[in-house]
């Protein structure tokens, strides 16, 4: 049958399909034309695309379509063309996917025929035909059938490690093969791990046989990371980053995340002086780097519905957060700027000298991730400021007010930590401007990082300016 030949009386497959992409088009043929199309014996080979294409359209936010399709047994007819015999093209497969997401769009119970239809071996076999072009659209339908009411115990089959993980792990592989992803894994894995607790699961799945996990707690053993783990922890930065506003945080993946941190660097060289910003292509560097990525957003992040509960930020910082946060910076060499400035300083006693101990920047940037979480720890939480002063970090805080040349925006992330530890804080203002009245020992410490503390003549109080 050729494109312009006749499908029902006065309609063409072509014009059928040109009507189908506007509302008025998709509602005009809302009466029979999904039906009559479903009941043919079968789809002509060479017009089978075009069939799909135009029901995927027909089932696009049309609601007698998306019924019509239920009703008369569209998942088995799609799932016969989808996962034969004979195997189909991927643009078949791909067309079919997105007919089924939309059709699943419509309510609980297009969700759930499709899924009974195809999970767990349909969606698995779909899955493992590895093209990009498929995997987009099953994230889709996967995403659409895991939400809203009835969503939950679908996602909790998914996360089933003997039927539904497979299919997660595939989509994954799949993913870092092509070397890019569209939205939808994203909206799914975001789903999985950050909203739901199932991110350790899935996460020491895709590690190696030498993890060991309890999955009551976040007692994680981590000795060696993957590329897959790496590229996990960058799409859920790259979620985090992008839309914190339609994602919900749970305290577990915080928490988790803080573990996965402190297992990475504790595997990661810090002898060796990182050349590259993430991803470096090193596994443990990036699983690093992408953790703090992701504690800092969380430390920023509010529940959007209830800004008044407690975020997962407040789990991390009962976990001791800051003070291992202020430990990796402790540790770290001076930034550069403060290093050659050193070299023109005599009788320096307020630093210690640098020795071959001091740690350095595994990957460009690291330095300042670490400053952009305390910033955000410090926003507006006077028991985490007292904190920082208490645990003498107001000094190590000041030193990050500078360029580095290995961590770029390094002075305006170490700015926004300083404002945000002195804001609303008197005793941790006095404490900076104690340590401008300490010549000869701290002026030139401060004066060398472009700052001074002045006294507001209104209020009375110190506060920092940045002078350059």
């Amino acid at each position: 049958m050729a494109d312009d030949e006749m499908v029902f009386p006065g309609e063409t497959l072509e014009s059928l399909l040109e009507a189908s992409k506007t509302p008025e088009g998709r509602w005009r043929l809302a009466s029979g034309t999904l039906d009559a199309i479903l009941r043919l014996p079968s789809f002509p080979p060479h017009t089978l695309l075009q069939y799909l294409r135009l029901l995927r359209n027909l089932c696009a936010g049309e609601g007698a379509n998306q019924d019509s399709f239920i009703e008369s047994g569209g998942p088995d007819r799609i799932a016969a063309v989808l996962l034969g015999p004979p195997p189909a093209p991927p643009e078949i497969l791909r067309a079919g996917l997105q007919l089924l997401g939309n059709v699943a769009l419509a309510g609980e119970a297009h969700r759930s025929a499709v899924w009974a239809r195809f999970f767990w071996s349909g969606f698995l076999e779909l899955a493992r035909v590895r093209e990009p072009g498929v995997c987009d659209p099953l994230c889709m339908v996967l995403d659409t059938c895991c939400s809203s009411d009835g969503g939950r115990p679908r996602l909790e089959e998914l996360c089933g490690v003997e039927r539904g993980l497979p299919i997660l792990l595939e989509i994954i592989l799949v993913s870092i093969t092509a070397g890019h992803h569209e939205e939808w894994l994203e909206w799914l894995l975001s789903k999985v791990c950050i909203e739901e607790p199932y991110f350790s699961l899935l996460f020491s799945k895709l590690g190696r046989s030498n993890v060991s996990c309890n999955s009551s707690d976040v007692g994680y053993q981590y000795n060696i990371f993957t590329h897959e783990q790496a590229f996990l922890l960058g799409v859920l930065s790259k979620c985090l980053t992008e839309r914190p506003e339609d994602i919900a945080v749970s305290n577990d993946f915080a928490l988790n995340i803080l573990e996965v941190l402190k297992a990475a660097s504790t595997i990661v060289d810090f002898t060796s002086r990182g050349s590259s910003a993430l991803p470096t292509g090193s596994p443990a560097i990036d699983v690093l780097g992408y953790s703090l990525a992701i504690l800092r957003d969380i430390c920023a992040w509010e529940n959007p519905i209830s800004p008044a509960t407690e975020a997962p930020i407040d789990s991390l910082l009962s976990a001791c957060f800051l003070e291992l946060l202020l430990s990796y910076l402790r540790q770290l060499e001076l930034p550069s700027t403060v290093r050659k400035s050193m070299v023109h300083v005599k009788d320096q006693i307020i630093q210690p000298s640098i020795t071959d101990s001091s740690k350095v920047c595994p990957y460009k940037g690291y330095r300042r991730d670490v400053v952009s979480v305390i910033g955000n720890c410090l926003h507006r939480r006077k028991q985490f400021q007292d904190e920082t002063r208490l645990l003498n970090g107001i000094p190590l805080l000041l030193q990050q007010c500078v360029v580095d040349e290995d961590n770029p925006f390094l002075r305006e992330w170490g700015l926004l930590a300083v404002r945000n530890l002195l804001e609303g804080n008197e005793e941790n203002q006095c404490a900076v401007a104690q340590l401008e009245l300490q010549e000869p020992v701290i002026t030139p410490e401060i004066a060398g990082l472009g700052l001074k503390v002045e006294v507001d003549k209104d209020s009375g109080r110190a506060k920092l300016v940045n002078i350059s």
